[in-house]
Formats: C-alpha cells, sequence, structure tokens
C-alpha cells in the first residue's frame, strides 16, 4: 500500500497535469521521479518517512542552487528555485524550533549520549524534515559544550 503522502503528490500532480500547471507538473513529476528512484534502491515501497527525506534533499538542492544562482548574478533563475522549493516545502511535515530541538537534545543527552555523533543518531529521526539537519548538529554541539 502506497504511503499517504505519496499517493497525495500523486493526487496533486494529476490536479496540476488537468489545470495544465506547467510549473506544479514539472516539480511534482520531478519528486515523484526521484522517489521511484529511491525505491528501486531500496527495493520496496517508500514510506512516508523515504517520501520526506527525498523532499527535503530536493528541497536542500534547490536551496543550494539559488545561492549559486544569486552568486553568479542570475536572480531570475534562483527565483525559480526558491519557486520549486516552496511548492515542495508543503509536503514536508510542520517545523520544530530551535527550542523544540533543543529539548530533543537533553532527551537524548540524558538518555546516555554524551557526543554529538550519539546524540544526532537518536535526533535526525525525530527531526528529519522538520528541522535543518546542519542547524540540529549547531544546537547539540551547543548543548554538549563542545
Amino acid at each position: 500500500m502506497p504511503s499517504p503522502l505519496k499517493t497525495r503528490l500523486q493526487a496533486d500532480l494529476n490536479v496540476a497535469r488537468k489545470a495544465r500547471d506547467k510549473f506544479r507538473t514539472l516539480v511534482l513529476s520531478t519528486i515523484l521521479a526521484d522517489l521511484k528512484y529511491r525505491e528501486i534502491d531500496d527495493k520496496r515501497e517508500a514510506d512516508d518517512d523515504a517520501v520526506v527525506q527525498v523532499i527535503s534533499r530536493a528541497i536542500k538542492q534547490r536551496k543550494d542552487a539559488a545561492e549559486q544562482m544569486r552568486a553568479g548574478g542570475r536572480e531570475e533563475l534562483a527565483a525559480n528555485e526558491e519557486a520549486q522549493l516552496g511548492v515542495l516545502a508543503a509536503y514536508l511535515p510542520e517545523g520544530m524550533t530551535e527550542a523544540d530541538v533543543r529539548a530533543l537534545v537533553r532527551e537524548a543527552m540524558a538518555g546516555g549520549a554524551t557526543q554529538v555523533g550519539a546524540v544526532m543518531a537518536v535526533l535526525m529521526p525525530k527531526i528529519r524534515g522538520r528541522f535543518d539537519g546542519k542547524e540540529a548538529n549547531r544546537v547539540a554541539r551547543e548543548e554538549l559544550g563542545s
């Protein structure tokens, strides 16, 4: 049985196609293709967690691309990347605040995690797609005092 998030992506793609919305059709078909590659690599149908991972990676790629486009003086291409990012962000679970992540880091530390790697191993499954991994690493380092 397909994940509810994947089903939603496919339904939204069909709506975009019927509405002849080329931009949304491109973005959604691209993300579904990325998801299909992930399913082939994993040799199983994607669950919601895998779908969130694929979307998060695509958002990160678009953020990086937009930064590079801006650095190169291509504002219109950067705006396009950010517009794609906006479409994809709607499919992620509700974000977390830094305070929420700090609480999870403290919880992991109370559970015996004393190093950044151990804290991140506990933390990432809980925040994936809801908070940036680099920022979470920074928070973990601050809380651990390293």
